[in-house]
């Protein structure tokens, strides 16, 4: 009889759910923005094609130079990915120990309890509030000698609500420097509440603060896996040995530097988001009256036990939406065409 090599811990990870696709559906499961590639992107990946047949920049130096540029940090900070979720499984696999743990907020985002697992971390998983927010007193209870990092995610996904300076200020302020004080700000871009703070400008100099961004939201690179992360140098360079190698490849980062050269676009893209994600939220309050604040380009229906229910009323009327069994559903904010549709759909529902 022989062993089986696979670890048994790995059997009980849930696996990550991709919002659903099907032909002539409106797609609202996988906050994706509707608007297409920046101006340039396509060109930057075309012109990038001639070269596949070669290496790309193993250390992606020219996006983490304006990377860098951009955000007043030493390029030595700057990690670069394949999206912000692989750099979160990187980081929690440098900083495992035998026995160290994880602490984040739940509902979050599904990846954290797959990468804690994968790393070897054991999840401390604290329930949000009522309101569908972290519970930061209680996240800061959870933290123990045996914690390694505390992470909050800010906007929450699935659930919407941020994390504010004083709630940030508190954790800084409680926890060793030896714990790190892990911000996913995956969603910053669609940030319009200006007593919001943004985790670079306010805590970059803190020693034990990690920051990750992604490519995939705002500016519209989801299909190319581009993600990054500012951290002090030994930790970002902790997290570089444990990337793939050649992980970012030369269309991605020639994409990633076409679409910061159209900031500007990206900006009124995101004020059409948030736009229409003030007019849908009210929309869906009418409905549901406990829909939690957004900062994000999509928001939260806390239905519970129906959530799947739900999901598939809307998929039967060609909308495809992302429940959470037994918690809620997520609805990325799409056209104002989409968001009426999904509207209708809910007041059909309800």
């Amino acid at each position: 009889m022989t062993t089986e090599p696979i670890r048994e811990d790995l059997a009980a990870i849930p696996r990550y759910v991709p919002g659903k696709a099907l032909p002539q559906a409106l797609k609202l499961s996988s906050n994706e923005v509707p608007y297409g590639p920046l101006p340039g992107v396509a060109e930057a990946i075309a012109d990038a094609a001639g070269n596949v047949h070669r290496y790309p920049d193993m250390g992606v130096t020219l996006l983490r130079d304006e990377l860098s540029a951009r955000l007043g940090v030493d390029a030595e900070r700057i990690a670069t990915g394949t999206g912000s979720v692989a750099l979160i499984g990187h980081l929690l696999q440098a900083i495992a120990s035998p026995g160290s743990e994880v602490v984040y907020s739940w509902r979050s985002f599904e990846a954290y309890p797959i990468a804690a697992t994968v790393a070897g971390l054991k999840s401390v998983q604290v329930p949000n509030t009522a309101d569908h927010r972290h519970d930061v007193d209680a996240m800061i209870a959870a933290v123990g000698p045996k914690t390694r990092a505390i992470i909050l995610c800010s906007p929450n996904n699935p659930t919407g609500p941020s994390v504010t300076a004083e709630e940030l200020d508190r954790v800084f302020a409680a926890v060793p420097e030896s714990v790190l004080v892990v911000i996913d700000e995956a969603y910053r871009e669609f940030v319009n509440d200006p007593e919001l703070p943004d985790g670079i400008e306010r805590y970059g100099d803190r020693p034990n603060a990690v920051v990750f961004r992604t490519f995939s939201k705002a500016w519209g690179l989801a299909g190319l896996r581009v993600g990054y992360m500012v951290a002090r140098p030994d930790v970002a360079d902790a997290v570089r040995r444990c990337v793939i190698p050649f992980a970012v490849n030369g269309p991605a980062q020639a994409a990633a530097l076409a679409a910061l050269a159209a900031e500007d676009e990206m900006r009124r893209r995101v004020a059409l988001v948030t736009s229409e994600r003030k007019r849908v939220v009210m929309g869906a309050r009418e409905i549901v009256p406990d829909v939690p604040e957004t900062q994000s380009n999509f928001f939260w229906l806390p239905l519970g036990e129906r959530a799947v229910e739900f999901a598939a009323h809307c998929e039967a009327r060609g909308i495809l939406v992302r429940p959470f069994a037994g918690d809620g559903v997520r609805v990325t904010v799409g056209l104002p065409e989409e968001n009426d549709a999904i509207l209708e759909a809910l007041r059909d529902w309800r």
